[in-house]
């Protein structure tokens, strides 16, 4: 679980949107990159995001 004052604090790189924490992983509300969250630490790089299947 990540914490929400940090959920709260990070955007998407990508098109610097807010973000949530959802299915483990950090989901921007704009543009829906998924980013990996490991060992509890989200991967904030773009090369690392899945892109939105919708």
């Amino acid at each position: 679980m990540i914490d929400k004052e940090l959920i709260d604090i990070l955007a998407c790189p990508a098109c610097k949107a807010d973000v949530e924490f959802r299915d483990n992983k950090i989901v921007c509300k704009k543009c829906g990159k998924k980013y990996p969250v490991r060992a509890g630490v989200p991967v904030m790089l773009i090369d690392e995001a899945e892109e939105s299947s919708s």
